[in-house]
Parts: structure tokens; C-alpha cells; sequence
């Protein structure tokens, strides 16, 4: 596995002003040449302004959050990062490879979560390079490659949770989204390390039931709503039941038995569990009339 080597190039701005320098010497002395017919002078100083035109080829620049990566006759010779004028064996190749820190969003997938049942869920990743040889030696595309592996490890993350949570430590994709995230980010961490990139932040970014079954998905999450609200209604109508009860027999207001108990536990429940607002009866008798 090949590594990032860092390596400083020679000044690109002095070998600049000394080829340029030698190539205007080779041409005048070609032109005095050429001029007195003195092809003594004038076939060396082309010679040598062609040579030193070779040479101009190793000049290249770096800008700012960017690497050029060299190679010679297929050879990795080192990462110039620095940025600046440079030069280097003109026979050597330079690619450039942008280190600044990049956005990705993937496509809306339509995955099967843990239950079956398909989702429709998207991610952005924001991602960079930081071994520049490990991204264009390592793997074909590295762009690509984030791309495909990203989508990869969301398809994987979706089938592993439901898109609710029925369990109190059961992760959902719904509701548990930090974790989710952080399992997102650490599948990509893994799988893109060998691109030498590194993830930045993950995070989901579409989150959604398929067309095909959102109502029928709706109508559930609407009668769990309704099971749940009906569950608090009648914890908190049994408590106001109790107190009742209880601060009727410590005031020694009136002593019921236990058939009256009943009725009366009867009409309050109904009364704090309507939806409706109940319509009260006055009894102008007696009690046990």
C-alpha cells in the first residue's frame, strides 16, 4: 500500500529567471551567429537555448489546499503540498489532487429497514482527501468511489434499525438520529480508509416511508398516538378516581359500600374519559333511592 512522501521541488521562481535567462543567451548568440555566418557560434547557442527549453516543461504551481502528486516512468516520487512556484525533472508527471473539504448527497434510496417495510432515505457526507497517493493509486476513482460506498454503507445502516421504535432501547431511524449518525459516519470511516479520505460529518438528510405504504404507515402511528393518549387518560382519570374516594372517607362525608363504590367509580370514569362532554343527572332523591 502506497503512502503520501512529502517532498520540496526546487524553486520554481529561480530556475525560472536562470532558463530564461540561458534561453535568451542560446538565442542571441544563435542570431550574432547566423548574422556573421559563424556557424560555430550560432549550432551551439541553438543547442543549448533547446535544452534549456526542455527543461521549462518541470515548472508548475501549487494552489492553496491542493497537492501535486509525481511520478517518473510510473514511479511515485512524492506529494509537493506547499504552495507555490516549484520545478522539478520536466520528465516527471504531475496530478493534481484538490484537498479542500467537499460536499456529497446521496440519492433517495428506497431501502427495506429492519422490519421490511421500504423507506425512502438519503445522506450528505462531507468528506476530503488527506493521503493523496492512497486516493489515486489505491482506488480508480476516488470521487467515484466515495460515492458508491457512501450509498453502500446507507443502504446497510437502514436495514439494520426500524424506521420506529416499539422497544424503549430498541434505535430507530426516526427517532434515535444522533446515533444514527454516528453509525453512518463510522461505517464510512472503515470503508473509505483505504481511499485515503477522511469523513468529516454524516448525516441523514431524507428520511420517509415509500408512497406505496405511507398511508397505511400513517393510520399505525396515528392509533398508536390514540393508544397512548388513551393510556394516559385513564392512569390519570384511575388517580383522580382514588383521591376522590380517599378524601371522601378522611372528611367522613359520606360512607358508601362497596355497591355504591362501584357506581360511583363507574360514573367518574366515564365522565374523565369522554371524549364528549357528558351530560350530567340530578339525583333530587335519596342516596340509596
Amino acid at each position: 500500500m502506497l503512502r503520501e512522501t512529502r517532498v520540496r521541488p526546487a524553486p520554481g521562481l529561480i530556475v525560472a529567471l536562470l532558463l530564461s535567462a540561458g534561453l535568451l543567451a542560446g538565442f542571441y548568440g544563435f542570431y550574432l551567429g547566423a548574422r556573421a555566418n559563424d556557424f560555430g557560434l550560432a549550432i551551439p547557442s541553438i543547442l543549448i537555448g533547446g535544452l534549456l527549453g526542455l527543461g521549462l516543461p518541470g515548472l508548475f504551481t501549487v494552489q492553496p489546499n491542493e497537492g501535486k502528486v509525481l511520478t517518473l516512468f510510473g514511479n511515485y516520487k512524492g506529494t509537493v503540498r506547499e504552495p507555490g512556484l516549484w520545478w522539478v525533472n520536466p520528465f516527471m508527471q504531475k496530478t493534481g489532487v484538490s484537498l479542500r473539504v467537499r460536499n456529497f448527497e446521496t440519492n433517495k434510496l428506497k431501502v427495506n429497514d429492519a422490519r421490511s417495510n421500504p423507506v425512502e432515505i438519503g445522506a450528505i457526507v462531507v468528506w476530503k482527501v488527506t493521503d493523496t497517493a492512497e486516493a489515486l493509486f489505491e482506488v480508480n476513482d476516488y470521487v467515484q468511489y466515495v460515492a458508491v460506498q457512501s450509498e453502500s454503507a446507507l443502504r446497510a445502516l437502514a436495514s439494520e434499525h426500524p424506521y420506529d421504535a416499539h422497544g424503549t432501547h430498541e434505535i430507530a431511524l426516526s427517532t434515535h438520529q444522533e446515533e444514527v449518525n454516528r453509525g453512518l459516519m463510522q461505517a464510512l470511516v472503515d470503508r473509505l480508509a483505504t481511499a485515503g479520505v477522511e469523513v468529516i460529518e454524516a448525516r441523514i438528510s431524507h428520511l420517509a416511508y415509500s408512497p406505496e405504504i405511507a398511508a397505511a404507515m400513517l393510520q399505525r402511528q396515528q392509533a398508536s398516538a390514540i393508544v397512548a393518549a388513551r393510556q394516559t387518560i385513564v392512569e390519570g382519570a384511575v388517580g383522580m378516581v382514588e383521591l376522590a374516594l380517599a378524601s371522601l372517607k378522611d372528611r367522613d362525608i359520606v360512607d358508601l359500600d362497596a355497591e355504591r363504590k362501584a357506581a360511583m367509580v363507574s360514573n367518574l370514569l366515564v365522565v374523565l374519559c369522554s371524549e364528549r362532554s357528558t351530560q350530567p343527572v340530578v339525583n333530587a332523591g335519596s342516596l340509596y333511592t
